[in-house]
């Protein structure tokens, strides 16, 4: 294994603490995540519209801060299955449950504490056709 590739690895076994809020702060959560996220990009008319990056959780993985639910509220659409969350008082969508994966959050990238000094490696997702792409995400949401 190359140094670099050590480095790389060592990166992703290095577990970080982050914090998930929405503009005005009603609305915050945590999760562990390695020191450097593989995002997604989707090109869907949803997260286009929000300018959402993914980055997906196991449900054990999130902790909601137990305040936050007086200030949420849920739209959903089409199959009715993704559940997308937004502070009632700011509109920000710091994250959702995903329609591929119904059992972990989908953590929007860009509300996360501190966002420009995260890294992140950035891959683009093809949402625009969804249903054939969907199954590369279901392993996302999966204890490891």
């Amino acid at each position: 294994m190359s140094q670099e590739q050590s480095s790389q690895q060592n990166d992703q076994d290095t577990l970080v603490k982050y914090t998930v809020s929405c503009h005005c702060g009603g609305v915050v959560g945590t999760f562990n995540g390695p020191s450097v996220l593989d995002v997604l990009d989707c090109n869907c008319s949803i997260c286009t519209k929000k300018g959402f990056l993914h980055y997906i959780v196991p449900k054990s993985n999130f902790d909601l801060k137990e305040s936050s639910q007086e200030h949420l509220s849920c739209y959903t659409f089409g199959t009715h299955t993704a559940k997308h969350f937004f502070c009632k008082t700011c509109g920000i969508s710091p994250f959702y449950i995903p329609r591929s994966n119904p059992d972990g959050y989908d953590i929007n990238v860009r509300c996360l504490d501190n966002f420009h000094n995260i890294k992140m490696k950035i891959e683009v997702f093809d949402g625009q056709n969804w249903e054939q792409n969907a199954s590369e995400l279901a392993h996302l949401s999966k204890e490891e």
